[in-house]
């Protein structure tokens, strides 16, 4: 008989072992080994009896990440030529490059997203906080880091042994998303000075959008990619001030797409200068 411990990567057999997850905690309930998991490519908590888990051999778990990251280098790839495309002729002199803050529930996943914001040019901070711990530190990492955007993030799930998903106690994590919204919303009350992406997989999103979110997830209560957060924000950031970006584009620039983000329309991020410094030609 296999035995399961904390950090392996397991699957749930009665969901066809369609998901990846590594065990984060157990618990004994009812003389039965519950344990808790958390996708390890995407941003999904649940929990398994241990008859329901399998172990994943080394060579599942590396396809497995390997082909899920290749739909995450196929978006940015597309997302960068439909970029270039829209670029006029007309020659810049210099960018004011906008400022992320993404704090984020899960550290390997944080790592993940500043690892592509740094391939990509962009000015982010990181910082690893819990969900249940973001309301109450959020407003202290507003107060330091002063971003444009802010990505609130980590893992969510709808709890399969209740019903109801207009139940707010039916989710795992949303309602500490939508507190640290609030909290982040009532520092910066217009949405195109302090831009906001909240939520994970089957977050509750109509409720995070009415505490003040520009974008969040998930529409239709579905799994969304680790790196869906990088996108938006790579779309925000280098779509000029001038220009209103609708939902529909922010969907397009996702992985996931409309069944998993959606938002409000929101002004870009990006401003161009003239003329510039002959000693100092960016300001990046």
């Amino acid at each position: 008989m296999q035995t399961i411990n904390i950090g392996d990567i397991v699957a749930r057999k009665s969901y066809g072992s369609d998901i990846l997850f590594k065990v984060v905690a157990k618990e004994e309930i009812e003389n039965k080994t519950n344990y808790l998991l958390k996708g390890i490519c995407y941003r999904l908590e649940a929990d398994a009896l241990e008859n329901d888990l399998v172990l994943q051999s080394s060579e599942r778990v590396s396809e497995y990440t390997r082909s899920t990251l290749v739909q995450a280098k196929n978006c940015f790839r597309f997302n960068n030529k439909r970029k270039r495309r829209s670029v006029t002729k007309t020659r810049q002199n210099f960018i004011t490059n906008c400022k992320i803050l993404h704090v984020d529930g899960d550290e390997s996943y944080l790592k993940l997203c500043l690892e592509q914001y740094k391939k990509n040019n962009m000015n982010a901070v990181g910082v690893f906080v819990p969900e249940k711990d973001q309301p109450n530190e959020i407003l202290r990492l507003l107060k330091k880091h002063k971003p444009d955007i802010l990505v609130l993030t980590g893992h969510d799930g709808v709890i399969k042994s209740k019903n109801g998903y207009k139940d707010l106690s039916n989710y795992r994590t949303s309602k500490y998303f939508i507190d640290a919204v609030k909290v982040a919303r009532e520092y910066e009350k217009n949405m195109d000075d302090l831009v906001i992406f909240a939520g994970a997989c089957q977050s509750m999103y109509i409720n995070i959008i009415k505490a003040g979110a520009n974008f969040a997830s998930s529409p239709f209560r579905v799994l969304i990619h680790a790196l869906d957060p990088v996108f938006i924000c790579k779309l925000i950031a280098t779509s000029s001030v001038d220009k209103i970006i609708s939902p529909e584009e922010i969907v397009n620039a996702t992985i996931t797409g409309q069944k998993g983000i959606g938002g409000i329309q929101t002004r870009g991020k990006k401003r161009y200068g003239y003329p510039t410094d002959s000693f100092s030609p960016s300001l990046n």
